[in-house]
C-alpha cells in the first residue's frame, strides 16, 4: 500500500499534522520509534502516583484551545498556577499586576540595584506587549471563519496592522537574554539570577515574555498525556494507522519510501518528518538517483547540520513523598520555580574543563561542581496532584523537579564509568538544597524517586543532544528559520517531496511552534497533493 502520507515522530507535531490530514480524509501512517506517543508531552504512572514525562504545563498562545476546538476534541483544563522564589522569598503571579510583586521581591533580595531592576521590569512589559500582539487573537491558522467579513474587519485585520507595527520592533529585541540583562544590570549575581531561568543565549523578546506564558500556563486533568490520548483517539478514529516502536531507519527520497528498524519498506506519496533533523539527512538513501542540483543540495545541508548542536536539555528528580498536599500548597502554586541561592551560578568555583574542549577524568572534581552547581541552578518544580488530586495517593505528594543540565558533560560521566553515582549524587543534592530551603522536612519523608538525564530524554526522543527546545541559539548559525512571518517557510525542505515540522524546523520553539508547525505541514502536504 502507498500511503497519501507518512508523519514519522509522535510528538505535537507528528500529531497535528496525522490529525490534519485524517480530517482532509487521506491515508496517513504515523510511525513513532516509541513505544508510546507524545515525545516531550505525556505521563506515566509509577506507584499509585501520575507523573508527567516531559512538558510540565501546557500554553494556550492562541494556538492550543483553538486547535482542540477546531478538530472538535474535548480536553478539561484547569489554570496552572505559577511561583517564582529567589531564597526565602516568594510570589505568586496571578496577573499582569503581579510583575509589581516580583519587582518588589527582587529589590528586596538587591536592594542595591533598585534602579536596574526598574529598567529590567520596563523590558519585561514591552516583551509582554509583543507577546499580547504576537498572540492577541486565536491563531487564523486554526480557524473555520476566514471567509466571514465581520471577522476580517473586525478581528483579523485590526490584529495585522499591529502585528505588521511591532515586527521590527521584536526583531530589534532579539540579542540574547545575557546581553541585555548586561546592559543594564551591573551585579553579576543578579544576571545570573535573571538569566539561568532561559536556556544559553535565549533570544531576550523570548526570555523576557515568560512572565506572559506564565499567565497562560493550563493543566489538562489527569495529566498532560491527556493532550496525547486525544490526539491519538481523533487519528484512530478518522482512519489513521499508528505505529509505535516504529524506528524509521531509511529514507528514499528518489522510490518515496522508508524502511523501518524491521526492514519494512513502506511508500508514501508525501513524507512529514516530525523527528530529530540530522537523523532525517543522515538517513537518505539511493541519492545518486535524484537530479545533480538536488543532491547537491542535500550534501550542502547534511554538512552544514553536521556541527550544530541541540538545544538546552534537562535533569529531572522524581521524588514520591509522605507530605500530604496541604504541606506544599502553603508554600507555592503548582508551578514553582526556585532558586535557593541568590549568589547566582557564576559562583561556581570548581573547573572541569580539560583545556582542550573536554572535561577533566578526575571524578571527585566533578562531583564537587555538580553539588557546587545543583547549589546554586534554578529548578522548575511540578506539583500535578496541585491541579488534580487524584494524581497522587491520598496524604501523599509528587514532586517533578528539574534543573538545565549539560548533555556533553552527562555523556562524559557515562563514558567514565560513573553514571549510577552521577545520579545518586544529583538525588542526594537536591533534597538536600530543597530541605534547607523551601521545604523543612522533605529528606525524612522521601518513599522513593529517580533520575531522569539528559541522556534518557536523548535516548526516549533520539533528539541530539537530549535537546527540549530544538536547535541551541548557541550555534553560529540557526539551522531553521526564525522569523514569524516566515513560518510558513520553515517546513519545506530540499528533498523532493518531504516536508518537516516540530522544533527542529523553526526556532525560538515550544509546543505551540509544534503545533503550528505540524498544521503548517499538513495544508503545504494537501496543497502538493491536489496538484
Amino acid at each position: 500500500m502507498t500511503y497519501d502520507v507518512i508523519v514519522v515522530g509522535g510528538g505535537m507535531a507528528g500529531l497535528t499534522a496525522a490529525a490534519y490530514l485524517c480530517r482532509a480524509g487521506r491515508s496517513v501512517l504515523l510511525c513513532e520509534k516509541e513505544g508510546r506517543l507524545g515525545g516531550l508531552v505525556g505521563s506515566f504512572r509509577h506507584n499509585g502516583f501520575v507523573f508527567d514525562a516531559g512538558i510540565r504545563a501546557l500554553e494556550n498562545s492562541g494556538v492550543l484551545f483553538p486547535m482542540l476546538r477546531q478538530l472538535g476534541l474535548h480536553v478539561d483544563f484547569v489554570r496552572s498556577g505559577v511561583t517564582i522564589g529567589v531564597g526565602d522569598a516568594r510570589v505568586n503571579l496571578d496577573s499582569p499586576e503581579s510583575i509589581h510583586a516580583y519587582q518588589q521581591m527582587l529589590t528586596d533580595q538587591f536592594p542595591r540595584e533598585a534602579q536596574a531592576l526598574d529598567a529590567f521590569i520596563g523590558l519585561v512589559k514591552k516583551a509582554m506587549g509583543f507577546m499580547d500582539v504576537l498572540y492577541g487573537i486565536d491563531n487564523p491558522l486554526f480557524l473555520d471563519n476566514m471567509k466571514d467579513p465581520v471577522y476580517l474587519r473586525k478581528t483579523l485585520l485590526p490584529w495585522m496592522l499591529r502585528y505588521a507595527g511591532n515586527i521590527g520592533k521584536i526583531k530589534r529585541f532579539s540579542m540574547p537574554v545575557e546581553e541585555c540583562l548586561g546592559a543594564i544590570i551591573s551585579n553579576p549575581a543578579l544576571i545570573d539570577v535573571l538569566a539561568q531561568h532561559f536556556f544559553k543565549r535565549t533570544p531576550a523578546f523570548f526570555a523576557l515574555s515568560y512572565f506572559s506564558l506564565y499567565l497562560d500556563y493550563a493543566y489538562p486533568i489527569g495529566g498532560t498525556g491527556k493532550l496525547v490520548d486525544a490526539m491519538e483517539g481523533y487519528i484512530r478514529g478518522h482512519g489513521g494507522e499508528i505505529r509505535t516502536s516504529t524506528e524509521i531507519r531509511a529514507v528514499d527520497p528518489a522510490r518515496r519510501s522508508v524502511e523501518d528498524a524491521g526492514g519494512n519498506t513502506i511508500e508514501y506519496r508525501r513524507l512529514v518528518w516530525c523527528a530529530d533533523q540530522r537523523a532525517l539527512y543522515h538517513s537518505l538513501q539511493r541519492l545518486e538517483l535524484l537530479p545533480d542540483k538536488t543532491r547537491e543540495s542535500l550534501a550542502a545541508r547534511r554538512a552544514f547540520l553536521q556541527d550544530k548542536e541541540g538545544g538546552d536539555s534537562v535533569l529531572t528528580l522524581y521524588l514520591e513523598t509522605g507530605l500530604d498536599k496541604d504541606y506544599f500548597a502553603q508554600r507555592h502554586s503548582p508551578h514553582f520555580f526556585q532558586t535557593p541561592s541568590k549568589l547566582g551560578l557564576g559562583a561556581v568555583r570548581t573547573g572541569i574543563r580539560d583545556g582542550g574542549g573536554g572535561y577533566i577524568k578526575d571524578r571527585e572534581t566533578v562531583f564537587a561542581y555538580l553539588r557546587e552547581y545543583l547549589t546554586l541552578t534554578t529548578f522548575e518544580i511540578s506539583i500535578p496532584s496541585l491541579r488534580d488530586a487524584d494524581l497522587a495517593p491520598p496524604g501523599k505528594t509528587e514532586l517533578i523537579i528539574s534543573t538545565l543540565m549539560d548533555y556533553a558533560l552527562v555523556r562524559h560521566i557515562e563514558d567514565e564509568g560513573w553514571y549510577d553515582a552521577f545520579k545518586a549524587l544529583c538525588r542526594e543534592t537536591i533534597c538536600a538544597v530543597l530541605t534547607d530551603s523551601v521545604y523543612p522536612g522533605l529528606g525524612d519523608k522521601i518513599d522513593d524517586g529517580f533520575v531522569s538525564s539528559p541522556l534518557t530524554l536523548m535516548r526516549r526522543t533520539g533528539n541530539t543532544g537530549g535537546a527540549i527546545t530544538g536547535w541551541a541559539f548557541t550555534n553560529s548559525a540557526m539551522p531553521a528559520v526564525s522569523s514569524m512571518p516566515s513560518i510558513a517557510k520553515s517546513v519545506r525542505t530540499p528533498i523532493p517531496s518531504v516536508l518537516q515540522a516540530g522544533q527542529w524546523s523553526f526556532s525560538p520553539s515550544g509546543m505551540p511552534v509544534s503545533i503550528l508547525t505540524g498544521k503548517l505541514a499538513a495544508d503545504r502536504a494537501l496543497k502538493e497533493l491536489r496538484h
